[in-house]
């Protein structure tokens, strides 16, 4: 195939039919990039600040279009599409706010004599290769700060998702950003591979799977370029004996079923002091009821069909192993008659008497799927949550915050969330650990990432 086929996970509608990148215009593109790199990043911080903000700016503009594009290429019920924008506006503009500060050179003491001081540079020219399930929001997270960093960018967008890259250079070109500093590539995984292992780039950031990370790792050896990799989770959810039990199901089921569960950092495995499991498991299966499984062009619908009948199929193989591995449903598949057992609508599912014997507590579904785990004390909660070879996020549900932190400190995972879960904030590191990935984004450390620290040692007394 010669060509990026998009289609809608809604009715199958071809959303989008693009050419892929001819050899020529690929080597074009990163020599373009370079060019524009060595005149951008000698421009002052405060004038890339201006010209990045007209470029949030052109963005932000087109918010009711964008959403709509949204919705229809990968599923997001459209009431829920706006926020994936203004998510996108709030992390770039504080990364903006903070890059001055950021990027200013490190003085150490002082001492007669000499001038001494470690200064940031741009690593180059950086090559985004986006996901589809949050594709404003993941690409902001390097985009922004690469281009506040002096680096020139490069971006592959996912076949569900391609109009987004599209909004994207046409934000670039009204904000008159210079010419080559932001390019746009259709590629297929073949040509991505080879451009990772040859083209003239400095760093990769990748957010996708497991197996993704593994090939962009293959492909860059021996290159010795800075590579990010945010892969995914199987992220857990502890609910002590102490905790709001209405305040926890209503924040853990969001954290589970949001987008359909097509988050990295969605909550997947649910752990509940068995003096709140029973109620827990009631209160879970009432507020499901209330989630309607629709046309996620519909204002009320809240939950749409995954964005690959793929991952439907396999939610329903997760389900049924778990099912025959002694859980139960909390409510059955049968009370969203949109699911048809075959497409795309995928019934949310949550079942109790989970247990680590399970894919569903060890594998990420990507999916609106949830199991429910009895516990008997924070030692238990401690070590299943920490038997996972993801670590992205964990949430802590508790009146008692010196033992939250406690937990907190013990667990092995990048962000740890008391009394909430599945947000992400930009002046905090988006970073994980195990196989969830390397290096970091957002936060002033996230400028650290995209640069490489530069030493200068001036004598000045002869």
């Amino acid at each position: 195939m010669h060509e990026l086929l998009c289609h809608s996970p809604i009715d199958g509608q071809l959303v989008a039919r693009r050419p892929y990148a001819e050899d020529a215009a690929i080597a074009a593109a990163f020599e373009a990039a370079r060019l524009a790199q060595h005149g951008w990043r000698r421009r002052p911080v405060a004038e890339r600040a201006a010209l990045c903000t007209r470029f949030v700016d052109a963005v932000v503009a087109q918010t009711g279009v964008l959403a709509d594009e949204l919705t229809l290429q990968m599923g997001r019920p459209r009431r829920y599409a706006e926020n994936e924008i203004h998510g996108f506006e709030t992390r770039a503009r504080h990364m903006i706010a903070i890059a001055e500060e950021a990027l200013a050179d490190i003085r150490p003491e002082a001492i007669a004599g000499f001038n001494r001081f470690l200064r940031r540079e741009p690593l180059g020219t950086v090559f985004i290769v986006a996901p589809w399930n949050y594709p404003w929001l993941t690409t902001v997270n390097a985009l922004i700060p690469a281009l506040m960093a002096g680096n020139s960018v490069v971006l592959k967008p996912s076949a569900q998702t391609p109009l987004v890259a599209e909004r994207l250079a046409e934000a670039a070109r009204r904000a008159e950003l210079p010419e080559g500093l932001f390019q746009v590539l259709y590629l297929s995984h073949a040509q991505t591979h080879e451009i990772l292992g040859g083209a003239d780039l400095d760093a990769v950031f990748f957010t996708g799977s497991v197996a993704g990370g593994i090939a962009v790792e293959e492909a860059v050896k021996g290159r010795f370029l800075h590579v990010g990799l945010e892969l995914g989770g199987c992220d857990p959810a502890y609910v002590r004996a102490d905790a709001n039990l209405a305040q926890a199901v209503d924040s853990i089921v969001d954290g589970a079923m949001f987008n359909s569960g097509q988050s990295c950092c969605g909550i997947q495995r649910i752990y509940v002091h068995t003096s709140l499991y029973d109620g827990f498991c009631q209160e879970a299966a009432a507020l499901l009821k209330h989630y309607v499984l629709a046309d996620p062009r519909r204002p009320e619908t809240t939950l749409g069909p995954l964005a690959k009948h793929a991952a439907a199929a396999d939610l329903r193989r997760v389900a049924a192993e778990a099912l025959e591995g002694g859980a139960r449903d909390l409510l059955p598949p049968e009370f969203f008659p949109r699911d048809d057992g075959q497409g795309a609508y995928a019934a949310p599912r949550l079942l109790a008497e989970a247990h680590h014997g399970l894919s569903l507590m060890r594998e990420e579904c990507f999916a609106p799927i949830a199991g429910v785990m009895r516990v008997g004390s924070d030692e238990e909660a401690l070590s299943l949550m920490n038997d996972s070879r993801y670590g992205l996020t964990a949430a802590i549900y508790s009146g008692d915050a010196e033992a939250a932190l406690a937990l907190g400190e013990r667990l092995d995972t990048g962000t740890v969330f008391l009394n909430r879960c599945d947000v992400l904030d930009p002046a905090l590191a988006w970073t994980g650990v195990k196989n969830t990935g390397r290096g970091c984004t957002l936060s002033r450390l996230g400028y650290e990432t995209l640069t490489r620290p530069k030493s200068f040692h001036f004598k000045t007394e002869l």
